[in-house]
This record gives structure tokens, sequence and C-alpha cells, in this order.
């Protein structure tokens, strides 16, 4: 086991306050593997003073060479990369061509995204008689999520860094060893000390003590709704700015002129992918009555190959969540069509790929989100009732149309409650803002969208 001792604060890795720490587990066989500090109230406070000091010279850093520091940073994120999926692995269980495909190749898109747009983004216009500027929000807190740990952090921080903001990263508990990856990038990258700065802790203590600091301007939050709403309650009384990416329950709706092997193949591999942890997972599929059965058989098989093929969930916890909702599933009247509750392995935190039938949309598994590689199939009578059942949840992150004709899909999706929908199967832009309707959250990442969440606007009257 890896002990670090710790925290990427100001330009250097300092001791932590306090003596506690957080062990890394592998999910895959149980074992520890690394310990981090476990981040006071001292550590937080001395990492948003080291932002705010260097706030000011960041801010005024030139666009182009905020945009040179990120194309930096790209390249270090790509010479370490076998080095990166190797740790992402190893903390979250991600089957490593997963990881180097996924884990690092969407970040290093990302972050090369962001260095573009640094670059070219126009901080200055004129409108009439004024000049309008857009100046950095100021310190912004980053909370991220273990699910894709460095997807995440790049998300955040390569937007917040173009926009000449200054940053404290509070990651995951599960998953810390990648952030400290990337505090060593930015660090190689050559970022000004104190514009980037990471404290591991725990969410009780870490992340609420640096979404309640008086010296953070923002607080950016990737998570569980029902912890956003928290985050968003003490943002709102402190009136600061707030990002919130927050659960999904995201419907793939298979129309009945959709290639439909095609359609099932691919949304039983989206919801396997990750284990299912993926807050923009395609977990409802809803397929017309006239080709359920086929739908559902066709299902059954594809999720049978991915016996071999997923890893385990993040943690112990996670998969006693996941196995109860299988179980309550069977108890509500879903018929079991693939997998189970039975632990797969003797030892990891494995799910068996499981996909549920004869699923209605009252049902507990229809409705709330599991994170695990559990998929339920839904039938509907028309395309209004279609509408009805893919609208007919809490949140509205993402989700997915298949139809024979582009048209038909984009008029059905159109329709949708959603903030991102795939289109017979769109390929991922890093680019296109992601963000969701409803309780699905508050904001958008990725893209022109995501920079201009770090952004405020100033205008002079001439």
């Amino acid at each position: 086991m890896k002990h670090h001792d710790g925290m990427y604060i100001d330009g250097a890795w300092r001791p932590a306050a306090g003596p506690d720490v957080i062990e890394v587990v592998n999910p895959a066989d149980e074992q520890v593997i690394a310990a981090v500090p476990a981040g006071t109230v001292e550590d937080v406070d001395a990492a948003v003073r080291a932002a705010r000091r260097a706030l000011p010279g960041w801010a005024a850093t030139p666009p182009a060479e905020r945009a040179a520091r990120l194309a930096a940073l790209r390249d270090v994120l790509v010479a370490r990369k076998d080095e990166i999926a190797g740790t992402v692995t190893a903390e979250l269980g991600s089957p490593l061509k997963f990881s180097e495909a996924v884990h690092v190749g969407a970040p290093i898109a990302v972050a090369g995204s962001y260095a573009e747009l640094a670059a070219t983004h126009a901080f200055e216009e004129k409108v009439g008689n004024s000049t309008v500027y857009q100046e950095p929000v100021g310190v912004v807190a980053a909370i991220t999520p273990w699910n894709y740990p460095l997807h995440q952090i790049v998300a955040k921080a390569a937007p917040a860094l173009a926009a000449g903001c200054t940053i404290v990263l509070k990651p995951a508990e599960d998953t810390p060893l990648t952030a400290r990856l990337f505090a060593e990038a930015v660090h190689e990258a050559g970022v000004p000390a104190g514009v980037f700065n990471l404290v591991t802790g725990a969410g009780p203590v870490a992340g609420q003590a640096l979404a309640e600091h008086p010296e953070v301007d923002m607080v950016s939050f990737t998570g569980s709704t029902a912890v956003g709403r928290r985050i968003g309650a003490v943002a709102g009384a402190a009136v600061k700015r707030v990002a919130l990416e927050l659960g999904g329950k995201s419907a793939n709706v298979i129309l009945p002129t959709a290639d439909l092997a095609k359609a099932v193949n691919v949304g039983v591999a989206n919801v396997m992918s990750n284990s299912g942890q993926t807050c923009s997972a395609w977990t409802r599929m809803l397929v017309h009555t006239s080709r359920y059965d086929e739908a559902v058989e066709l299902a059954a098989a594809a999720a049978g190959k991915y016996g071999d093929r997923i890893g385990p969930v993040v943690n112990a916890k996670q998969r006693e969540r996941v196995r109860g909702y299988i179980e309550k599933g069977v108890a509500e009247g879903a018929r079991l069509v693939a997998g189970g509750p039975e632990a797969p392995r003797e030892r990891g935190y494995y799910v068996s790929p499981t996909v549920f039938a004869d699923v209605t949309p009252e049902m507990t598994v229809a409705q709330e989100e599991i994170f695990g590689p559990v998929l339920t199939i839904l039938r509907y009578e028309d395309e209004e009732d279609a509408l009805r059942i893919a609208n007919g949840t809490v949140y509205g992150l993402a989700g997915a149309v298949w139809a024979g004709d582009e048209a038909e899909a984009v008029a059905f999706a159109r329709r949708m409650e959603t903030g991102q929908v795939d289109i017979n199967g769109g390929r991922f832009n890093p680019l296109a803002p992601f963000g969701g309707y409803k309780q699905s959250g508050v904001g958008r990442e990725l893209g022109a969208h995501g920079l201009s969440e770090y952004l405020q606007t100033k205008s002079l009257q001439f």
C-alpha cells in the first residue's frame, strides 16, 4: 500500500493539517492499494486562500497564455495516459481498455477543446454604445464524483482555467489517486501556483467546508440529486453561482421504424459500460408493443455476453445498493430475463449484468437511479404513450431515440424533457453542452456553454 501524505496547495505538496486518512480500495479484489489524507476545514481554508491570492494574476493573464497552459496540460495528460488509465482501473475497477479509451480519451479531448476555446472565445464585444466584457466568476469549488474521475475533473477545471478562474478541487473519496495525478499534470504544465489546488477528504467534512467557505464564489458539483439539493441550498443562501450535474433515469426510445437489433445492442452496451455507473445511461428501454418480445430476447442475449466483460461497481455499499434494487424489481413484479441479485464472483464488488422485462412506469426500478448494470424494458402503445413514459420521471439528463427516418427521431427528441439526446446512436461530442432538465441539475458542461458557466458579464456605456 502506498501512503500519500500531501495536499496540492499553492503550487506545492504540503502535509495535511490532520492525521486522518482515507483508504483507497481496488474494487476488483477488495485490497487496499493506497491511503490519502482526509482533509480538514483547515486544509480547505488554506487551499481557498491560496486560490484567492492567485485570482488577480490569473484573471489578468491574456487568454492566449491561458490557452497555452491548457494545451500544455493536455499534452501532459497524453504523455501520462497509460499511467492514468492504470490508476483509474486500480481504484475504480474499470476494464483497462475502457479506461484507456473513455476515462482517459474523453478528458484529453475536452482539455484540447478548451485550449482552443480559450484562444478564440470573444471575452470582449461591442454592443451599440457599450463594451461588454466577460470576466471570471472568481474562486471555484469543484466537487467531483468517482464514476468518471478524470473526465469530471477536466470538465470543470478546463473551462474554469480558460475563463480565468482559480480552483479548489475536492474529488470523490473512492478515486482520489486520479485527482492526484491530475494535480501533478497541472504542475508539470506550468500553471501558476495557487491557480489549481487539491484537497482530498470526505464530503461531509472537506466538501461541506469548501461549499460553505465565504471566499468561494462558485460551486460546481457533480453527484447525486440529494447532495446537489444541499449544495444548492448552501450556495443559494450565500448568493453564490452554482452548477449542478445530478442524477438521471434516461429513456432509450425505439420507434417502430428503427433497426431494432442495432438499437437494442447499442442500448445494452450503453447501460453495461462503466458497470452501469453513468448518470446519463439509457436505463429505460421503451419498445412498441408489436416488437416488445423480440426486443426482450435480443436484450437478454446481449446482456449475457457482458458477464466477464464488465468491471465491478466502485465499493461494497454501491454493490449492495444495486443488488437491493434488483431484489425490489423482482418483488414489484418485473420479470428477470438476465442476471439477478446473486454475486457472480467470490471476491470483488461485482454485479451481474441484469435485464428486467414487463416493467411498468411506476415501478421503483423504472423511476429511481440505480447506478449499476441494470436495464429495464418498458412497452408502449403509441408515440404519445412513449413520450409520456419517457418524460415521466423527476429526471431529465439524457436519452436516445431510434427511428428509420432521422427527421422522425428528431421530432420525437424535441419533445423530450431532457438536456441531451442521441439520435440513432449519435457519437460523443466534446463541444456539445451537457446537463439536465428538472432534478437532473442546473447549468451545462462542455464546449462554449460550459465556459460560460464560469464567466460573468460587465458592460461599460460610452
